[in-house]
């Protein structure tokens, strides 16, 4: 009999898949490797005899971390220890806007440099920022935003997201790694991308911890997608002098204007040309 679950686990070729029966244990079908198609962590599958026979349609997809049918992610990163790649993050960010997954962030550590120019930088972009560390817990808070959704859980090796999960969730045990004083980055916990139910519905998605090497892995935006995966400047699209602004160097661009007056930050339109150079590079067919 054919029923439909939900892929809470992918590892080593097997797909754990929670249906109205229970958990099963699911190989793929053979076709779905001649169509190039993986199923992921968060599909609604179709499953018989303990083989996965169709995917149901997806409303977005990540590559890297492998998970589909997000809500939002929840990017944790560290005001310290490792000390915050503002690229990195904002090449996340991007990635996320550009797939319809809300952004949200938990920054954590804040009590070892006082993090609060990190929590005002994001906020003052448009994104619902939770300043956490061990004085300020705001598990009730996080909690909130995550009841009935499909959160990802996502962040550099070595920031606490492990941690984090552990004070929302003790039922779950997570690993957690020890920074690395000499390397200044943490050990690699987590390997795999697992759904966890939540008790109020929802489930969080954790996932491994990534590098700054990786970041090529992730989702390629084209350049004339690229304005629009960064939510501040939304406002100002449209009023440009040129139709074809690059918001980088042009004369009356409506962006550079709110650069100048602070109404957007350097820091992140310094990602966004970083971003462009690179989207530059792509060709349509290679995405």
């Amino acid at each position: 009999m054919i029923q439909e679950g939900l892929i809470i686990k992918a590892i080593s070729g097997f797909y754990y898949v929670e249906t109205a029966d229970g958990l099963l244990e699911c190989k793929a079908k053979g076709v779905f490797r001649k169509k190039g198609i993986t199923p992921l962590v968060g599909d609604m599958a179709q499953v018989e005899d303990n083989t996965v026979l169709n995917i149901l349609p997806r409303k977005n997809e990540l590559l890297r971390p492998p998970a589909a049918n997000l809500d939002q992610a929840l990017m944790v990163v560290s005001a310290r220890s490792p000390d915050p790649n503002l690229f990195v993050l904002d090449k996340l960010i991007a990635v996320c806007e550009h797939k319809g997954i809300e952004p949200v962030l938990a920054v954590t550590k804040t009590d070892l440099s006082g993090g609060e120019w990190l929590c005002a930088l994001y906020r003052e972009a448009g994104f619902t920022v939770v300043d956490t560390n061990i004085q300020k817990d705001n598990v009730d808070e996080i909690r909130s935003l995550l009841k009935g959704k499909m959160t990802l859980f996502v962040g550099n090796t070595g920031v606490g997201k492990s941690t984090l999960l552990n004070r929302l969730f003790p039922e779950l045990h997570l690993a957690t790694g020890e920074i690395s004083e000499k390397l200044g980055r943490g050990r690699h916990t987590t390997r795999h991308v697992e759904l966890y139910p939540l008790a109020e519905g929802g489930y969080v998605a954790d996932t491994p911890g990534f590098s700054t090497v990786e970041l090529e892995q992730y989702d390629r935006i084209l350049k004339g997608d690229l304005q629009y995966c960064f939510r501040e400047f939304q406002e100002y699209l449209g009023q440009c002098k040129f139709l074809d602004c690059s918001h980088r160097v042009e004369k009356g661009c409506a962006v550079l204007e709110a650069l100048k007056a602070g109404k957007i930050s350097k820091s992140r339109h310094e990602s966004y040309c970083a971003m462009y150079e690179d989207a530059m590079k792509i060709k349509e067919w290679e995405k």
